[in-house]
């Protein structure tokens, strides 16, 4: 291609809200271009190479026996209230009515799409596994959206989805996904960090995020030189003390305890006001919180304060669920709460801290003065520190007051016992009591076992090999391609433009003639004839420029090999052609009449390597 036919529009400045380098780059070097915010359109460079990341997808997703489909973007809202998630998704569903007042979503994700596509095709366990997949727009109406196509309103994602008789066969296609994704990310010339992770509004059990380190993250990553790596939703540590979950051993260990009693504490609320005023550490605090939960599908019947709850449904197919519940959280007071892990073990699409009218309503106390003790109109649900407190202080649920020498299974129980805690650098790993330490990272891909979530609120069912009805088990599959195009830039780039991997380079040689007449002409035009006929991609820079703008627009465009035709070069005998690898520092020199075949040599060379 000829750079004068081509569209190329690069740009010396950089956007005033491109604060990241994939977003400047790909402004500048003419990839890119923002129609609205969140939403950008790709032009002919970036398309090249964005087309390049797909076919990288494709071929590792058809190697691993997935089939490829090609569903709608826009999906009847019904399948989204079949499942639940029409009202569990909030306001970053987009919905729309046609002229006949129907219900429509515009894909954010694909489960209900592929689940109702396979419930009417599927019979027989025979059919089974199955792996679908797609590569698609999506649109997800993000609050903010930032870092150009990086977190984006409109982006094309692979999405691929499976269905099993059993759970070995979900986890062996699971374990080729993983294999699949890691192959993937190393053609593309990615440095990943797969993370175990939280699955969020999926739904399902196991869940393993691929992610690259970036200043501007969205994830915080809990790493350990043993290779354990989380995200912080899903991290666990090595306890620091020793975890008393029995109720019998608790009271045990409290009987050396005095028994608990009142202290003044006139207007302290905070634990670092206790602290201050009790001199002593925040380990010994029990610190406890008021939690209103969404949409809760974990059984509450039995639950304390539960028993006037209804359980309703959304839509006629999806799961029950109570609409809201409150909830009691202890913890230690030195740690956090995370409240992704008390969503999914509470199972509701959201959790967040109550009111303080709320507060005050379900415990008679102020807020600041809750505590385990004595609180019996909401569920306790306690972290795993807790059950080692046997001498602590915590609220009195009373104004100004509260109980010192507390001990967990003599002076309260728990409803609930879970892994509550926000893990935090410095912490202990907990498969070699390492020291863990953070990172910043984006997530370019996620796997999930989703189990039975979508297939049975959806219906979803085939004859097993005795004619006996069964529900199948599903996995999900994403990765981000706009995502992935643009870390690439972010781990491939310095002070003067992108550095391409060759596997998604737009172009694979740029030959750039001083000038573009002569035998300069004609030595430039054989070139580019010769690479083209052995399966070289060839960008001709045959504008009528400065060598130095053309220079600074092949070193931004990141072209992997810059082949210069000049006369200085050509007068020599033999003649040569100057070539420079981009990204390294030294050029060198080819014979003319074989710089087509030691280039097309180099590139196929590498081309392997991917």
């Amino acid at each position: 291609m000829k750079y004068s036919n081509a569209f190329i529009p690069t740009l010396r400045e950089v956007p005033a809200d491109a604060v990241i380098a994939s977003h400047r780059l790909m402004f500048r070097a003419g990839l890119l271009r923002k129609l609205a915010n969140g939403l950008f359109a790709y032009l002919p460079l970036g398309l090249r190479s964005f087309r390049k990341v797909e076919k990288i997808v494709r071929e590792e997703m058809d190697a691993i026996g997935a089939l490829e489909i090609k569903p709608t973007v826009v999906v009847p809202g019904e399948l989204w209230k079949e499942s639940g998630r029409w009202d569990a998704m909030g306001q970053s569903l987009l919905r729309v009515k046609n002229r006949l007042d129907n219900d429509f979503v515009v894909s954010p994700t694909a489960e209900e799409a592929f689940t109702a596509i396979v419930r009417d095709e599927l019979s027989s366990y025979r059919q089974l596994p199955l792996a679908l997949y797609q590569i698609n727009t999506k649109f997800r109406d993000e609050v903010r959206p930032r870092y150009g196509v990086m977190r984006g309103r409109e982006f094309v994602m692979k999405d691929a989805y499976s269905w099993h008789a059993d759970e070995k066969s979900l986890d062996d296609t699971y374990q080729a996904m993983g294999r699949a994704y890691r192959q993937i990310f190393k053609r593309c010339g990615l440095s990943v960090i797969p993370v175990k992770a939280d699955s969020g509004a999926m739904g399902g059990s196991g869940s393993e995020e691929f992610m690259v380190e970036s200043d501007v993250g969205d994830n915080t990553l809990i790493l350990c030189k043993c290779g354990y790596a989380a995200n912080v939703e899903k991290a666990s540590c090595a306890q620091d003390f020793t975890a008393q979950t029995s109720i019998e051993n608790a009271k045990a260990t409290a009987a050396n305890t005095p028994a608990f009693e009142k202290i003044d504490t006139p207007n302290v609320k905070t634990i670092d006001e206790l602290c201050d005023f009790l001199k002593t550490k925040p380990q010994t605090f029990i610190k406890t919180l008021i939690y209103r939960a969404i949409n809760v599908e974990l059984d509450l019947s039995s639950a304390p304060g539960c028993s006037k709850l209804e359980r309703t449904k959304p839509s006629k197919d999806a799961p029950e669920v109570y609409t809201e519940a409150f909830f009691a959280v202890a913890i230690r007071g030195d740690l956090d709460v995370n409240e992704v892990k008390l969503a999914a073990i509470l199972k509701a699409s959201e959790v967040a801290l109550a009111s303080d009218a709320d507060v005050i309503r379900l415990t008679n106390a102020p807020v600041g003065f809750a505590g385990p003790v004595g609180l019996t109109a909401l569920p306790l649900v306690i972290d795993h520190s807790v059950t080692a407190m046997n001498d602590a202080v915590t609220g009195a649920l009373v104004k100004d007051l509260h109980y010192k020498h507390v001990s967990y299974g003599r002076d309260f129980n728990a409803w609930m016992i879970e892994d509550l805690r926000t893990v935090k650098a410095g912490d202990k790993c907990s498969l070699c009591s390492g020291e863990l330490y953070t990172k910043m990272g984006n997530e370019l891909g996620h796997i999930f076992k989703l189990g039975y979530k979508y297939t049975r609120s959806m219906n979803v069912s085939f004859l097993d090999e005795n004619g006996k009805s069964q529900i199948p088990t599903m996995g999900c599959y994403g990765i981000g391609v706009d995502r992935t195009l643009a870390s690439v830039i972010e781990e491939h780039h310095d002070d003067a433009g992108i550095i391409w991997p060759i596997s998604v380079a737009p172009f694979h040689v740029i030959v750039v003639p001083i000038k573009y007449d002569g035998v300069m002409k004609e030595a430039a035009d054989k070139l580019v004839k010769d690479l083209t006929a052995a399966g070289i991609e060839v960008l001709l820079d045959d504008r009528n420029e400065r060598p130095g703008v053309k220079f600074n627009d092949a070193d931004l465009t990141g072209i992997p090999y810059r082949v210069v035709v000049g006369d200085k070069g050509l007068s020599q005998q033999p003649p040569v052609v100057e070539v420079k690898r981009r990204g390294e520092k030294d050029n060198f020199m080819l014979e003319a009449e074989k710089a087509a075949v030691d280039l097309t040599g180099r590139i196929l060379e590498e081309l392997k390597l991917f």
